[in-house]
């Protein structure tokens, strides 16, 4: 099935609207160029002007963008071996410029997959209050990553209402991610609840009796958004949900069964980071 990258009413005129950047300078496994292609496309598409980010983050690059997001980043040493341990992919001088660039009114869409992610963006995720486990989040009883307004994984808010220049979403599908908790002042968007197992392995793929693990509880979220300063944060625990991936266990992303909402939900998210209702024509 091919996926449908469309949008039948574009909020802005192509190449109109504000500026998102996709980070491509620490090793992403998910870039505008690649498997992030289908996500760079439907913000085209609503009129957003796409960009990557191929430089290292400082206030200067910061500066002309409205939306940075960033997913799936790695550390130097992590590229080949996907094991612990899993050294931040960013400094400590780029987190504070992200930081500070963000309070003062920029808008960070952070994505983290599953184990080693997770842990190469942990110390970028604790500048906003969020705490990261470098994890692989597993359903407990087989069943598809649905996070449904029916089963009350979706929660109620602005995001998944459509508030911002959107449409209302009922469901979201996912496809193995990890889990974070979130500060205070967050808004949870999507929730673990019971009935995950979150597992720690040493290397991505080899999982056993001995992986430490524990049970997911309500704190353990899959995407939330914060209000930080001037600026937004939204935080999504699961990256291929906005891609349109092939893989020999079967399409994920836009490319998915029930998954046809993941477009609407990728255009909320962005609408809400950039504010676009107060920017749109």
């Amino acid at each position: 099935m091919e996926a449908d990258l469309t949008v039948s009413r574009p909020l802005f005129a192509r190449g109109q609207g504000p500026i998102v950047a996709i980070d491509a300078a620490h090793n992403n496994f998910h870039t505008a160029e690649e498997r992030y292609a289908p996500f760079a496309e439907v913000l085209r598409n609503d009129g957003f002007r796409i960009r990557s980010l191929t430089a290292k983050i400082s206030p200067s690059e910061l500066a002309p963008l409205q939306v940075l997001v960033i997913s799936n980043a790695l550390a130097d040493e992590n590229v080949v071996e996907w094991r612990l341990p899993t050294p931040s992919a960013f400094t400590q001088v780029e987190i504070e410029a992200i930081r500070e660039w963000v309070r003062l009114g920029g808008a960070l869409f952070l994505i983290a997959d599953h184990m080693p992610f997770p842990g190469a963006m942990a110390s970028l995720a604790s500048a906003f209050g969020f705490e990261f486990d470098n994890s692989v989040a597993t359903a407990e009883t087989p069943r598809l990553e649905l996070f449904s307004r029916a089963n009350g994984a979706l929660l109620d808010n602005e995001i998944v209402r459509g508030d911002v220049a959107g449409a209302p979403v009922t469901e979201v599908r996912t496809f193995v991610g990890s889990s974070f908790r979130a500060p205070p002042a967050a808004i949870p968007i999507m929730r673990l609840g019971s009935g995950w197992t979150i597992l720690f392995p040493e290397v991505w793929g080899e999982i056993s009796p001995a992986t430490p693990r524990r049970p997911s509880t309500e704190a353990d979220l899959r995407a939330a958004a914060l209000e930080f300063g001037n600026g937004r944060v939204v935080v999504v625990s699961e990256a291929a949900a906005f891609s349109a991936q092939s893989t020999p266990s079967g399409p994920m992303g836009f490319r998915a069964e029930h998954a046809s909402q993941n477009k609407q939900f990728l255009l909320n998210v962005v609408h809400w980071l950039s504010r676009a209702d107060a920017n749109a024509r």
